[in-house]
């Protein structure tokens, strides 16, 4: 970035955390209704950065009181959120509370912070968790099966690569030279370069479709692109996304989630993007009974089909990486998170000896029970509960996490914000806003010609 903009630097995540937090006040916050929900949610966003930065803190000097510290406040916050989405649904009147900011002057703020946060990306350090993908890409293209302490989908299901080979390809091209005139030592380094290209390619993609989705929803399903630009501006204005934005396992869950949300009027299609996301990370399974649930009165089959349909072929890719039927089998579990049952290796609130790891199963236990619980309630779904709940649910998942829970805030940041700007949505039921599913026509002649006979 500096080769662009004379002696650009980019800013400290404290520094971040003071700007960020004073433009959010500065641009959502109704002067005009203190008492609103609105400024509480804004408060309580503002809130999850300083928690954020003690953990990171913690992280960069080993210092496990002050990490512990970080994702108490965490868990604390996300409590407080957990509580307010509970309640959105109940939450009727909506008032129209727009932006401090006309829709020029925000849409100029969210490219504006796209393009520097997408710059830090490409000058920002690439973390093994995000070369996972794009070696697990490489693997798939060469029918290679992973090695034996390969545990990548412990965390990232085979979904991950599978996603990495539409910016894979083309980056092998583009950087890959004649591999017949150089060294092994070469080739590696070739490889190496190439690796940490599409990862940041995908971090870059990954973000876009999260933007692009935000004000979509706004456009098309909110009838108020305004509400939707700025849940994208508040997305990119956050200290997390500025600290995080080159973690492809935390975005790409969340463009995925975003776009089935989206598509929700597409069941099917709807279905697929919810399937990968599960192929990604298997956490968004505990979406289904609310999905489920939605889809019950129209469109449950269309739905079903496409997520049955993208697991099959997700777990079908797995037999073309695997050399054994128990390398096979043992892939299986960890796509579906049954290795994250282990107590070996936690990471994050769980690893303190403040808490017995064992509490976890408990966590798991209530999780399962609040998400089984939403195929029922509330009874009337419609796109406002959806999201409320969906990130409801995705956020719950950070309390049982147990590889850094508390962090993974993109996989509802985003469905948060789309929450906090939505109206009221009571009429957004899948009855009212479906069609009557595959070959209507058909089914009109064959009950007229039933009539008729």
């Amino acid at each position: 970035m500096s080769d662009i903009l004379f002696h650009y630097h980019k800013i400290d995540p404290t520094t971040w955390v003071y700007v960020s937090s004073l433009m959010t006040i500065g641009l959502f916050f109704k002067f005009s209704r203190f008492w609103s929900v609105r400024n509480l949610d804004l408060m309580c966003l503002i809130l999850l950065a300083p928690g954020l930065l003690v953990v990171e803190y913690g992280l960069s000097n080993e210092n496990r009181d002050i990490e512990q510290a970080g994702y108490i406040w965490l868990f604390a916050t996300s409590g407080i959120f957990m509580i307010r989405l509970l309640l959105d649904p109940m939450m009727v009147r909506r008032p129209l509370l727009e932006p401090n900011l006309s829709v020029g002057a925000m849409t100029f703020m969210c490219v504006a912070l796209w393009v520097f946060l997408m710059a830090n990306v490409v000058n920002s350090k690439v973390t093994p968790d995000d070369l996972a993908g794009a070696k697990g890409a490489d693997q798939v293209q060469s029918l290679q099966s992973p090695q034996p302490d390969d545990k990548s989908l412990t965390t990232h299901g085979p979904g991950y690569p599978l996603l990495y080979l539409l910016p894979s390809i083309p980056t092998q091209m583009l950087l890959i030279e004649d591999t017949a005139r150089q060294t092994p030592q070469e080739t590696d380094l070739r490889r190496d370069v190439v690796h940490r290209a599409t990862a940041r390619v995908m971090a870059i993609l990954s973000h876009l479709a999260v933007v692009i989705g935000m004000v979509l929803i706004g456009y098309r399903h909110f009838d108020n692109i305004r509400a939707g630009i700025a849940a994208a501006t508040l997305y990119l204005l956050l200290p997390y996304t500025s600290q995080l934005t080159g973690r492809v396992d935390h975005v790409l869950p969340a463009a995925l989630l975003v776009w089935a949300i989206e598509a929700y009027r597409r069941p099917l299609i709807s279905g697929m993007l919810m399937g990968l996301a599960i192929g990604v990370i298997y956490y968004p399974a505990f979406l289904l009974p609310l999905w489920l649930g939605f889809y019950w009165q129209r469109g449950l089959l269309r739905f079903s089909l496409g997520v049955a349909s993208t697991l099959a072929v997700l777990i079908a890719s797995l037999a073309f990486t695997s050399d054994s039927l128990a390398g096979f089998w043992s892939q299986v579990q960890q796509m579906f998170g049954w290795t994250s049952l282990s107590p070996q290796d936690i990471e994050g609130f769980w690893s303190f000896d403040i808490i017995d790891p064992v509490y976890r199963y408990p966590v798991l236990v209530a999780l399962l029970a609040f998400s089984i619980s939403l195929a029922l309630w509330p009874a009337q779904k419609n796109l406002g509960t959806l999201m409320s709940c969906s990130a409801a649910v995705m956020l719950a998942t950070q309390f049982w996490h147990p590889h850094g829970g508390g962090l993974y805030m993109a996989w509802y940041l985003p469905l948060i914000l789309l929450t906090i700007f939505r109206p009221n949505l009571e009429d957004r039921v899948a009855l009212s806003v479906l069609g009557e599913g595959w070959f209507p026509k058909r089914r009109a002649n064959l009950a007229g010609a039933e009539q008729a006979a």
